[in-house]
């Protein structure tokens, strides 16, 4: 019997691929899990990267190799991996991306074991750059052990929690509401339902790493220009409207503050100061740091310096 299905996508990781797949089966545990990768036509040496492990391991990988990218014709190619898994629970981590510690699978089950009234578990991780695995920052959304709230999750934003940290009981959040389906990312409406469905329950304890500086990433290519960002924005916006009617307008304030502390930052990095200090955004504004204030005007003004800035802390070419 599979206990996690540890649900992997890959698109021209080739430097990567090997980091993600040797953590998983560095995991010590008590019960079975399954690998599951989904290579989305990669033009790289992905593909055959996965087959080597796969051939090694027949009984823990299984990999789906498309021929044609799929993501650019809008599948949503989380749910078609995980449609196929066999597991109680589900554990997720990108190819470019990689677990650091042997016990997160066995902690994470343990406690979601003893806890029947939690849908989900996350931990602690650290944000690395790319190649040299640098630690730049962690992602902590607590100090200490505790249950998160309906509404740390919504106004936390996509980066509260890191997606390789994961791990949710699937007869929970089965089947998933509409918004998922139309939301223009998978990860952050996922938590936000899995606090809606029980406890999201995060462990103090970094397991995981998440590469930032990656070549042709997801943040690359989509929020690549300020142009790019005020698009995804908006879905989002739209994306938490429907979570509010969803939840009847339980969760009306969190999700105004949310929405307005991303036109905030828009307007922030379109040079619009002005406005940026009046009205609906003035209580948020006068909160910002002066540090962040002075990037947003960088990253306006200058932005060619806040890509150098950004390479030499990243360790990437700029």
């Amino acid at each position: 019997m599979i206990t996690v299905s540890i649900c992997c996508l890959s698109y021209n990781h080739e430097p990567y691929l090997a980091d993600a797949i040797e953590s998983f089966l560095s995991q010590k545990t008590d019960f079975s899990f399954e690998v599951l990768i989904h290579d989305d036509a990669s033009t790289d040496r992905s593909a055959a990267i996965i087959k080597e492990y796969e051939e090694k391991y027949p009984y823990i990988i299984k990999a789906m190799y498309q021929t044609e990218n799929q993501y650019s014709q809008g599948v949503l190619v989380d749910l078609v991996n995980q449609a196929r898994a066999r597991g109680k629970y589900l554990a997720y981590c990108e190819g470019d991306d990689y677990w650091t510690d042997p016990t997160k699978l066995q902690r994470q089950v343990d406690y979601m074991e003893a806890h029947p009234e939690c849908s989900m578990s996350v931990h602690a991780a650290s944000t690395v750059s790319a190649l040299k695995k640098k630690v730049l920052s962690d992602v902590r959304p607590s100090v200490g052990d505790r249950d998160l709230t309906v509404e740390e999750l919504i106004e936390g934003g996509g980066e509260f929690v890191a997606t390789n940290s994961i791990l949710l009981a699937k007869e929970k959040i089965e089947p998933l509401p509409e918004f998922f389906h139309r939301a223009v990312v998978g990860d952050y409406p996922l938590v936000i339902y899995g606090g809606l469905q029980g406890a999201v329950h995060y462990m103090d304890r970094n397991m995981s790493a998440y590469r930032v500086g990656v070549s042709g990433s997801w943040t690359q290519r989509e929020l690549a220009t300020v142009e790019k960002k005020g698009a995804h924005m908006q879905e989002i916006a739209r994306m938490l409207d429907e979570i509010n009617e969803y939840t009847d307008y339980r969760y009306d304030r969190s999700i105004r503050v949310t929405k307005e502390r991303n036109e905030l930052h828009l307007l922030l990095e379109q040079g619009r100061v002005a406005e940026a200090k009046k009205g609906k955004y003035r209580e948020q504004y006068n909160q910002l740091s002066l540090k962040k204030i002075i990037l947003f005007r960088i990253k306006h003004s200058f932005p060619n310096v806040a890509r150098l800035l950004k390479a030499i802390r990243w360790g990437v070419s700029a």
